[in-house]
């Protein structure tokens, strides 16, 4: 079998199989690079020595059977036998619903997670986002530390159980994303730096020294992390990927690496006949990360918006702490700017950041669905003090409006587990580190990050407790109880509207038509034929929303069809979808 490496720094690299060793020679066509050949298998332990050094794994390992900083595996990709033929599934149209693995079912592993697909296929949506899945130390983690990009986390079941959670979800029709994270590695059980210049001093990130994009040694940096994209595409049968942080993704090279990676996924998707796609976390609001590249855009098909979250947050729950400000000054009028045109900062000043922040989208040119709608995530629960989701301070009335505008906005809706229940259960921060020091500094960290908010020590939870991971675990027998069974059946029925009425997958912004009331705590918008209402506040409100006749689709409390003047008297805290002739 043969092996490669890069490793431009060394002047010898020895290989180790299965307890043999064997000196590598350098490749003569490639600068850097070394190759070898062993006797091997599935399942064969291998590593590198460089020079004089302990031996390590493999930087494109697929599989690490003891974690990060034990040997690799030799992983046959043509050894799964895939039984669901698969087409693919596009992003227009879809319902996202993400999941982390390790908290969805209490065991926390793929298979276990795969057991629980049928209730996600019955819900509605068309697609899982994972969260990150690379190997991080210890058992327990969100998955955002993660090393060797290209391998599965052991404790989550290793390569084999994701294609079986994959082939069940295709054989359920749900499409499969994936959370990769390219703007930083993990702080324990990276071994890149040994290898080449995967990190670069000339620019810095919260993380430290940056993934090197534009230094020397950038080229063979960039080709890593595209050819792991393509390859979790590709082995894995993935209909996408959700970028991390894509802001800290620092790249002053002409040809950005944003670019060269969706240039490369649209490849593969020609390559193979399905439909493949980049969905991007940023905060910048510029409309060129998901302008396409022959529009001299970056190419992106999709990125979440987190102005539309900040803005419905603060109409729902009145908080106005950090960068929840500028929405909070009139939440109703940020709900109504983000509906109508997708960014809330597109060049005005946001105090938060004490400047002028975005750029305006051009609605004429962007559809809808590239931005994505959502009233919570794995961030903006789980970077709370205590975790707690929406369910702990509203009414499910409050909750069934938050539902109501995620699923009948104009953006591509995403679900955080649990939410479509109401679940009780919050979603903390918790890590399992393996190293004592690291383990300490972080829970210190976080302990005093909150403090200066004005939250006592012993009232953020310890990450490094397992206790707070698995009270992070989703009840799923709450699902049978009131008043979660009844969310339930809300955004199953509501999740049935958008696919069966298109005019909530128009991907035409403009087209979305809003008025409100600040002060009344109301707000309606239009799409097409279709008409929303939702009344945040404890009265009933008089909503006027024209004389055409309109019949009801959809109601959490039971309300009479608009009056001949064209009003709708919606009950407080309650929401409707109907359709006018």
């Amino acid at each position: 079998m043969q092996f490669e490496v890069w490793a431009p720094q060394t002047d010898r690299v020895t290989l180790v199989c299965d307890g043999a060793t064997r000196a590598m020679e350098r490749d003569p066509e490639r600068a850097g690079w070394w190759t070898g050949e062993a006797e091997a298998h599935e399942g064969s332990r291998y590593g590198f020595a460089l020079g004089d050094g302990p031996v390590l794994p493999d930087p494109r390992s697929r599989r690490q059977p003891d974690g990060p900083d034990g040997l690799s595996a030799v992983v046959d990709q043509a050894r799964y036998a895939w039984r669901t033929p698969w087409p693919g599934r596009p992003l227009p149209g879809a319902v996202l619903y993400e999941l982390h693995v390790g908290t969805y079912t209490p065991e926390g592993t793929l298979d276990a997670a795969a057991e629980r697909l049928d209730h996600l296929a019955e819900l509605g949506v068309t697609h899982v986002e994972l969260m990150p899945l690379c190997p991080f130390p210890g058992r327990h983690g969100w998955g955002y530390e993660g090393v060797s990009l290209w391998a599965v986390h052991e404790p989550y079941g290793g390569p084999e159980a994701l294609k079986r959670f994959v082939d069940r979800a295709h054989e359920l029709g749900l499409g499969v994303v994936l959370d990769v994270v390219h703007n930083h590695f993990g702080p324990s059980g990276n071994h890149l730096p040994a290898f080449g210049p995967y990190l670069t001093d000339t620019h810095h990130t919260p993380w430290g020294a940056a993934v090197n994009l534009d230094a020397p040694g950038s080229d063979e940096v960039r080709a890593y992390l595209v050819g792991s994209a393509l390859a979790w595409l590709r082995d894995f049968r993935l209909d996408g990927l959700r970028l991390d942080a894509v802001h800290a993704l620092i790249d002053t090279r002409a040809y950005h690496f944003l670019e060269e990676l969706t240039a490369a996924v649209d490849a593969l998707a020609a390559d193979t006949g399905r439909p493949l796609f980049l969905i991007a976390e940023s905060d910048l609001n510029d409309p060129r990360l998901i302008t396409p590249r022959a529009e001299h855009g970056l190419g992106l098909q999709a990125q979440w918006n987190d102005d539309f979250h900040h803005a419905l947050h603060t109409a729902l729950t009145g908080e106005s702490q950090g960068y929840y400000a500028d929405f909070a000054r009139a939440p109703f009028a940020a709900l109504a700017k983000t509906l109508g045109g997708g960014y809330f900062h597109d060049g005005t000043y946001s105090s938060f950041r004490g400047r002028s922040h975005g750029r305006p989208l051009d609605r004429s040119r962007t559809a809808a669905h590239r931005l994505l709608g959502y009233s919570q995530t794995h961030d903006q629960v789980g970077n709370r003090a205590q975790g707690d989701r929406l369910s702990a301070a509203l009414s499910p009335g409050l909750l069934a409006c938050a539902a109501t505008l995620v699923l009948t906005a104009p953006f591509t809706p995403m679900l955080f587990m649990g939410e479509e229940w109401g679940a009780s259960t919050p979603w903390q921060f918790f890590t399992d580190h393996t190293d004592p020091e690291l383990a300490e500094a972080v829970r210190r960290g976080r302990r005093r990050e909150f403090a200066a908010h004005g939250w006592a020590e012993e009232d953020v939870p310890d990450p490094q407790d397992p206790a707070t991971r698995d009270r992070s675990c989703l009840d799923w027998a709450e699902r049978e109880r009131e008043p979660h069974a009844r969310v339930l059946a809300w955004y199953r029925q509501l999740i049935a509207l958008r696919h069966t009425h298109p005019d909530l997958t128009d991907p035409d912004l403009a087209d979305a038509k809003v008025a409100y009331d600040e002060d009344a705590r109301w707000l309606a918008f239009r799409r097409g034929d279709v008409r929303v209402a939702v009344n945040l506040g404890k009265e009933p409100a008089a909503i006027p929303l024209g004389t055409r006749p309109a019949r009801v689709l959809a109601a959490w409390e039971p309300v009479q069809e608009p009056d001949d003047r064209g009003v709708l008297h919606l009950p407080g805290e309650s929401s409707v979808v109907l359709e006018q002739a």
